[in-house]
């Protein structure tokens, strides 16, 4: 779900903002399109060996993101407009908690001395078992669940955020947890191999611009939508404060699928062992230059869909380089999690 407002991704809804207005609202989105990017690609690394992931989760990833907005787009056509919001608000609720909680809990845990002497970190498990009778008596594992008091603390913090936006509906609180979605959605949504990475960026980059121009999908999800399904920042925010509402937004579609294909190059860099991080640095410096050329079309009233300009230049760039270095191979073949098979050819070569 990454174009929020039509007919492009990054849009205001007004256009009487001032030009330092404007330069805050999209220097601000700038900012929140490319923190998530460097951090969920750096997380993702410590991340995948602890979950090996099915290459064809990745080819499902396009179904249930078309699937996810065509069935929105339905619901909002069949039922309330209010209905709908409602059970949204609470379902993000739930899961906006979950993704910051998520976010915030391995920082707090790495700097929890500080707090030490007031709250010692305690880790707890929660195990629900079966025990199975019978001659070959044995205990099979239903549910576990471990946590530690860094949990509970940004657990709290996590709800009383979502409690505002709940309430409020603030387009701060919309930011914290959109952030805390792209971050965790780069981390752990993963493309196993470029191969896998490549046909669905190229298929949503179609589909986004069909999605974009020949139907109303957007617009019907932009003006219904309260969910915190994008970046949003205000650029009358000079003359209205916190409370300004005139916004330039972002979807959140197009910094975590592009975030996923530069955190699989991050990995593939580190498989690479060479000290440095080529691809990954190239791509990143692309999807920057891709947002910024998004944002000066938008200035200039010729916008158009940001995957129109990111997904050329995140595909492009790293196979250009891997043909200059020789590594166009080695960059197809590269895989997470290879099969023994592969492993073996490896060695062979």
């Amino acid at each position: 779900m990454d174009d929020i407002e039509p007919p492009q991704n990054i849009s205001s809804t007004e256009p009487s903002a001032s030009v330092e207005g404007m330069v805050i609202a999209y220097g601000n989105l700038l900012a929140m399109a490319i923190v998530p990017v460097f951090l969920g690609a750096f997380r993702s690394v410590k991340h995948h060996r602890l979950q090996k992931k099915r290459q064809k989760d990745a080819a499902r990833f396009l179904l249930i993101a078309i699937g996810a907005l065509t069935g929105i787009y339905i619901f909002f056509k069949i039922f309330s407009k209010a209905y709908i919001n409602y059970l949204l608000t609470f379902y993000f609720f739930i899961l906006g908690v979950s993704a910051l909680t998520h976010l915030l809990s391995p920082t707090l845990e790495r700097y929890y001395g500080i707090i030490s002497n007031l709250l010692p970190l305690r880790k707890f498990d929660i195990i629900l078992t079966e025990k199975i009778e019978g001659e070959h008596a044995k205990t099979k594992s239903l549910f576990a669940l471990n946590f530690s008091t860094s949990d509970i603390i940004t657990a709290a913090l996590s709800s009383a955020i979502g409690v505002w936006y709940l309430m409020k509906k603030h387009w701060i609180a919309n930011n914290i947890f959109a952030f805390a979605f792209a971050v965790n959605g780069v981390e752990l949504l993963r493309f196993d191999s470029v191969s896998t990475g490549c046909t669905p960026l190229a298929l949503l980059f179609i589909g986004d611009v069909s999605l974009v121009f020949e139907t109303n999908v957007m617009v019907t999800i932009a003006k219904s939508s309260e969910a915190p399904i994008n970046l949003k920042f205000p650029s009358d925010l000079l003359e209205n404060g916190l409370s300004a509402s005139n916004f330039a937004m972002l979807g959140l579609g197009d910094i975590v699928i592009l975030g996923k294909f530069m955190a699989l190059l991050l990995r593939f860099d580190n498989s690479l062992n060479r000290c440095r991080n080529t691809y990954f640095n190239a791509t990143f410096f692309a999807y920057i230059a891709g947002l910024f050329l998004t944002i000066f079309m938008h200035v200039f009233k010729h916008a158009q869909p940001a995957l129109l300009y990111l997904v050329p230049a995140c595909l492009g760039t790293p196979i250009l380089i891997a043909a200059i270095k020789g590594d166009l191979k080695a960059l197809f073949k590269y895989e997470d999690h290879p099969s023994e098979e592969q492993k073996e050819e490896g060695k062979t070569d």
